[in-house]
Protein backbone atom coordinates (compact mmCIF):
# COMPACT_ATOMS: atom_id res chain seq x y z
CA UNK A 1 0.00 0.00 0.00
CA UNK A 2 1.13 3.29 -1.16
CA UNK A 3 0.86 7.14 0.90
CA UNK A 4 0.93 8.47 -2.55
CA UNK A 5 -2.52 9.59 -4.11
CA UNK A 6 -1.51 9.34 -7.55
CA UNK A 7 0.43 6.00 -7.39
CA UNK A 8 -3.09 4.54 -5.57
CA UNK A 9 -5.49 5.78 -7.94
CA UNK A 10 -3.13 4.54 -11.04
CA UNK A 11 -3.48 0.77 -9.66
CA UNK A 12 -7.42 0.81 -9.48
CA UNK A 13 -9.34 -0.54 -12.62
CA UNK A 14 -11.74 1.01 -15.15
CA UNK A 15 -14.18 -0.24 -17.24
CA UNK A 16 -12.63 -3.93 -17.47
CA UNK A 17 -15.71 -5.71 -18.29
CA UNK A 18 -17.43 -7.49 -19.82
CA UNK A 19 -20.18 -5.02 -20.69
CA UNK A 20 -23.73 -6.37 -22.12
CA UNK A 21 -24.28 -5.71 -26.15
CA UNK A 22 -25.84 -3.12 -27.73
CA UNK A 23 -27.43 -3.21 -30.77
CA UNK A 24 -28.06 0.02 -32.44
CA UNK A 25 -30.23 -0.67 -35.09
CA UNK A 26 -33.25 -0.94 -32.43
CA UNK A 27 -33.42 2.55 -31.17
CA UNK A 28 -37.14 3.53 -29.94
CA UNK A 29 -37.98 7.00 -31.40
CA UNK A 30 -38.03 8.45 -27.64
CA UNK A 31 -35.68 8.10 -25.31
CA UNK A 32 -38.02 7.68 -22.19
CA UNK A 33 -38.29 4.04 -23.75
CA UNK A 34 -34.67 3.46 -23.55
CA UNK A 35 -34.44 4.32 -20.17
CA UNK A 36 -36.91 2.05 -19.12
CA UNK A 37 -35.06 -1.17 -21.09
CA UNK A 38 -31.96 0.51 -19.56
CA UNK A 39 -33.36 0.63 -16.53
CA UNK A 40 -34.82 -3.02 -16.41
CA UNK A 41 -31.82 -4.49 -17.17
CA UNK A 42 -29.98 -2.92 -14.57
CA UNK A 43 -32.32 -4.31 -11.94
CA UNK A 44 -32.30 -7.64 -13.70
CA UNK A 45 -27.93 -7.25 -13.30
CA UNK A 46 -28.89 -6.82 -9.14
CA UNK A 47 -27.08 -3.39 -10.31
CA UNK A 48 -27.10 -2.02 -6.34
CA UNK A 49 -29.25 0.88 -6.33
CA UNK A 50 -30.00 1.62 -10.09
CA UNK A 51 -32.65 3.92 -9.10
CA UNK A 52 -30.02 6.29 -7.68
CA UNK A 53 -28.86 9.19 -9.46
CA UNK A 54 -27.06 12.18 -9.25
CA UNK A 55 -28.92 15.54 -9.59
CA UNK A 56 -26.87 18.58 -10.57
CA UNK A 57 -28.01 22.65 -9.95
CA UNK A 58 -26.27 25.58 -9.65
CA UNK A 59 -26.53 28.70 -7.37
CA UNK A 60 -27.12 32.60 -7.91
CA UNK A 61 -22.91 32.90 -8.04
CA UNK A 62 -22.79 30.26 -10.79
CA UNK A 63 -20.86 27.43 -8.94
CA UNK A 64 -22.40 24.01 -10.00
CA UNK A 65 -23.69 21.63 -6.82
CA UNK A 66 -24.58 17.91 -7.84
CA UNK A 67 -25.83 15.38 -5.07
CA UNK A 68 -26.87 11.84 -5.19
CA UNK A 69 -30.91 11.14 -4.87
CA UNK A 70 -33.86 8.62 -5.36
CA UNK A 71 -35.39 8.51 -8.78
CA UNK A 72 -39.25 8.38 -7.79
CA UNK A 73 -40.73 7.96 -11.02
CA UNK A 74 -40.30 8.03 -15.03
CA UNK A 75 -43.36 9.15 -17.39
CA UNK A 76 -42.51 9.04 -20.94
CA UNK A 77 -39.47 11.71 -20.69
CA UNK A 78 -40.48 13.26 -17.49
CA UNK A 79 -38.21 12.26 -13.94
CA UNK A 80 -39.42 12.51 -10.88
CA UNK A 81 -37.62 13.50 -7.85
CA UNK A 82 -38.40 14.83 -4.06
CA UNK A 83 -36.72 17.15 -1.90
CA UNK A 84 -37.48 20.27 0.72
CA UNK A 85 -37.92 23.43 -0.66
CA UNK A 86 -36.05 24.77 1.73
CA UNK A 87 -33.00 22.95 1.49
CA UNK A 88 -29.95 24.31 -0.80
CA UNK A 89 -30.91 22.42 -4.28
CA UNK A 90 -34.79 23.45 -3.29
CA UNK A 91 -33.49 27.26 -2.69
CA UNK A 92 -31.44 26.61 -6.02
CA UNK A 93 -34.12 25.09 -8.14
CA UNK A 94 -36.58 28.05 -6.96
CA UNK A 95 -33.75 30.61 -8.90
CA UNK A 96 -32.88 27.98 -11.73
CA UNK A 97 -34.66 25.34 -12.51
CA UNK A 98 -32.71 24.14 -15.07
CA UNK A 99 -30.99 20.96 -13.62
CA UNK A 100 -28.82 17.71 -14.83
CA UNK A 101 -29.52 13.72 -13.96
CA UNK A 102 -26.51 11.39 -13.84
CA UNK A 103 -27.25 7.75 -13.58
CA UNK A 104 -23.99 5.47 -13.52
CA UNK A 105 -24.27 1.45 -13.13
CA UNK A 106 -20.48 0.85 -13.29
CA UNK A 107 -21.03 -3.18 -13.30
CA UNK A 108 -22.90 -2.86 -16.89
CA UNK A 109 -20.59 0.06 -18.27
CA UNK A 110 -23.39 2.31 -18.55
CA UNK A 111 -24.23 5.94 -18.13
CA UNK A 112 -27.24 7.89 -18.42
CA UNK A 113 -27.10 11.75 -18.77
CA UNK A 114 -30.29 13.61 -18.64
CA UNK A 115 -30.62 17.66 -18.87
CA UNK A 116 -34.00 19.69 -18.65
CA UNK A 117 -35.89 21.66 -16.42
CA UNK A 118 -37.56 21.26 -12.93
CA UNK A 119 -41.19 21.71 -12.07
CA UNK A 120 -42.69 21.64 -8.75
CA UNK A 121 -45.49 19.38 -9.09
CA UNK A 122 -47.91 21.25 -6.52
CA UNK A 123 -48.70 20.67 -2.56
CA UNK A 124 -50.86 17.48 -3.24
CA UNK A 125 -48.30 15.69 -5.09
CA UNK A 126 -45.91 16.87 -2.06
CA UNK A 127 -47.99 15.51 0.14
CA UNK A 128 -48.76 11.92 -1.01
CA UNK A 129 -45.23 11.59 -1.68
CA UNK A 130 -44.11 12.48 2.00
CA UNK A 131 -46.84 10.23 3.01
CA UNK A 132 -44.61 7.24 1.61
CA UNK A 133 -41.76 7.98 3.45
CA UNK A 134 -40.74 5.82 6.23
CA UNK A 135 -41.28 7.37 10.00
CA UNK A 136 -38.13 8.23 10.78
CA UNK A 137 -37.07 9.87 6.97
CA UNK A 138 -40.64 12.16 8.04
CA UNK A 139 -39.51 13.48 10.98
CA UNK A 140 -36.21 14.37 9.94
CA UNK A 141 -38.11 16.42 7.16
CA UNK A 142 -40.19 17.62 9.78
CA UNK A 143 -37.39 19.08 11.41
CA UNK A 144 -36.74 21.76 9.11
CA UNK A 145 -33.61 22.85 9.21
CA UNK A 146 -31.85 20.75 5.82
CA UNK A 147 -28.77 22.33 4.93
CA UNK A 148 -28.65 24.32 7.96
CA UNK A 149 -25.50 24.14 10.60
CA UNK A 150 -25.94 21.88 13.04
CA UNK A 151 -25.44 23.21 16.31
CA UNK A 152 -24.94 19.64 18.30
CA UNK A 153 -25.98 16.31 18.47
CA UNK A 154 -28.34 16.42 21.05
CA UNK A 155 -30.58 19.41 19.00
CA UNK A 156 -30.78 16.97 16.91
CA UNK A 157 -32.32 14.39 18.25
CA UNK A 158 -34.01 16.05 20.41
CA UNK A 159 -35.49 17.70 17.52
CA UNK A 160 -36.48 14.38 15.81
CA UNK A 161 -37.99 12.66 18.50
CA UNK A 162 -40.37 15.40 19.14
CA UNK A 163 -41.61 15.13 15.79
CA UNK A 164 -41.72 11.21 15.52
CA UNK A 165 -43.91 12.10 18.75
CA UNK A 166 -45.99 14.59 16.30
CA UNK A 167 -46.36 11.68 13.76
CA UNK A 168 -47.29 9.07 16.10
CA UNK A 169 -50.23 11.59 17.31
CA UNK A 170 -51.39 12.48 13.72
CA UNK A 171 -50.12 9.96 11.37
CA UNK A 172 -51.27 11.83 8.09
CA UNK A 173 -49.01 14.77 9.16
CA UNK A 174 -47.30 16.49 6.55
CA UNK A 175 -44.54 19.40 5.70
CA UNK A 176 -45.21 21.71 3.34
CA UNK A 177 -41.72 22.12 2.77
CA UNK A 178 -41.72 18.89 0.81
CA UNK A 179 -41.96 18.99 -2.43
CA UNK A 180 -42.32 16.61 -5.13
CA UNK A 181 -40.10 17.67 -8.48
CA UNK A 182 -40.58 16.68 -12.09
CA UNK A 183 -37.52 17.19 -14.83
CA UNK A 184 -39.07 17.48 -18.03
CA UNK A 185 -36.16 16.42 -20.13
CA UNK A 186 -34.77 18.39 -23.29
CA UNK A 187 -31.43 15.92 -23.70
CA UNK A 188 -30.74 12.50 -22.52
CA UNK A 189 -27.44 10.96 -23.66
CA UNK A 190 -26.90 7.05 -23.21
CA UNK A 191 -22.89 6.29 -22.51
CA UNK A 192 -22.03 2.40 -22.97
CA UNK A 193 -18.62 2.02 -22.04
CA UNK A 194 -15.68 -0.02 -23.34
CA UNK A 195 -12.44 -1.56 -22.29
CA UNK A 196 -10.88 -0.24 -25.12
CA UNK A 197 -12.24 3.16 -25.12
CA UNK A 198 -14.14 2.35 -28.06
CA UNK A 199 -17.46 4.12 -25.97
CA UNK A 200 -21.01 4.37 -27.96
CA UNK A 201 -22.76 7.57 -27.27
CA UNK A 202 -26.56 8.29 -28.56
CA UNK A 203 -28.00 11.61 -28.05
CA UNK A 204 -31.40 12.15 -27.79
CA UNK A 205 -31.99 15.78 -28.37
CA UNK A 206 -35.54 17.64 -28.53
CA UNK A 207 -35.59 19.98 -31.14
CA UNK A 208 -38.58 21.82 -32.81
CA UNK A 209 -41.28 19.57 -30.52
CA UNK A 210 -39.56 16.11 -31.79
CA UNK A 211 -36.66 14.21 -30.41
CA UNK A 212 -33.64 14.03 -32.66
CA UNK A 213 -31.43 11.45 -32.36
CA UNK A 214 -27.40 11.69 -32.69
CA UNK A 215 -24.43 9.43 -32.65
CA UNK A 216 -21.48 10.89 -30.65
CA UNK A 217 -17.77 9.85 -30.85
CA UNK A 218 -16.25 8.73 -27.87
Amino acid sequence: MTDQPIELLQHLKSLSGPFPTWDMGQLPERPGKLFLDWLRLAVENEVKEPHAMTISTVDHDGYPDARVLILKNVIDETFYFASSSESRKGQQLKENPHVALTFYWPSLGRQIRIRGIAEDCGDEAGANDFRKRSAGARAVAMTGHQSEVLDSEEVLDRSIEAQKVKISHDPGVVTPNWRLYAVNAQEVEFWQGDSERKHVRVRYSMQDRQWKILRLWP
